[in-house]
């Protein structure tokens, strides 16, 4: 892959890196107003850690050594995943929902079922994509 592409990919993961933070600070107000506050504010640290993530990721994109198909599927399974990582604790945190596999943060909050398959289905997507992504990334390491 060239430069230029793998720069352009970057400056994407970086923008949207930014986004995320802001969808975080904002989420941070919120918390006080949700059936869950404990899962509104792991709404907010993901918005903010995941955003910090892709910025970070934007930055060092254009030194991966990585093929077009990795490039693609590492930039869009780390998009995936941190945006889903954000919006499935936010749904838990409005919908007082996700004790089931966040017992902690759900602080015995269950929501209704197909709330409760929502946010479990979202955790299963953070869980492949940001491993996958963060597979390809280290893949990208290696000298060529």
């Amino acid at each position: 892959m060239d430069n230029e592409r793998a720069g352009r990919i970057g400056h994407r993961l970086a923008f949207l890196g930014v986004v995320l933070f802001l969808l975080g600070l904002i989420t941070g107000l919120l918390p006080s107003l949700m059936a869950n506050p404990r899962m509104g504010l792991t709404s907010h640290l993901e918005g903010v850690m995941n955003g910090t993530f892709l910025i970070a990721l934007g930055l060092l994109w254009p030194r991966l050594n990585l093929s077009p198909v990795l490039h693609g599927i590492g930039s869009w399974s780390a998009v995936t995943g941190s945006y889903v990582n954000w919006l499935a604790t936010l749904l838990a945190g409005l919908w007082g929902a996700g004790s089931g596999l966040m017992p902690i943060a759900g602080l015995g909050h269950t929501g209704e079922a197909w709330q409760e398959m929502i946010v479990s289905g979202g955790l299963l997507v953070i869980t492949v994509t940001m491993i996958l992504s963060c597979l390809i990334v280290l893949w990208g390491f290696r000298r060529g």
